[in-house]
């Protein structure tokens, strides 16, 4: 599977990781909605890290499609209400 990540790059990631990621996402969604910027911070900083420790990085050179995009690492608390709605940024 392939995931993007907004401004930097793709990652090649197991299926296996899906699942933690949307857990994560399921997190920042309640957390949007309290209004918890510190928490959300912390909670999008981890599911960015989950893909970049866990991935690998696709050669710019290879030109493959996502599968899954994630928002730029400085998205704002405001930003991410666009995002992270209903199910989040990860379907199921």
């Amino acid at each position: 599977m392939i995931v993007r990540i907004s401004l930097e790059g793709q990652y090649r990631v197991d299926e296996a990781l899906i699942e933690r990621l949307n857990e994560l996402d399921n997190e920042i969604v309640d957390i949007i909605a309290r209004g918890d910027e510190e928490a959300f911070k912390e909670k999008f900083h981890a599911m960015l890290e989950l893909v970049r420790q866990n991935g690998e990085l696709v050669p710019p050179e290879e030109i493959v499609p996502s599968d899954l995009v994630l928002p730029p690492p400085d998205l704002t608390l405001e930003e991410a209400r666009a995002f992270f709605t209903g199910e989040g940024v990860i379907p199921g």
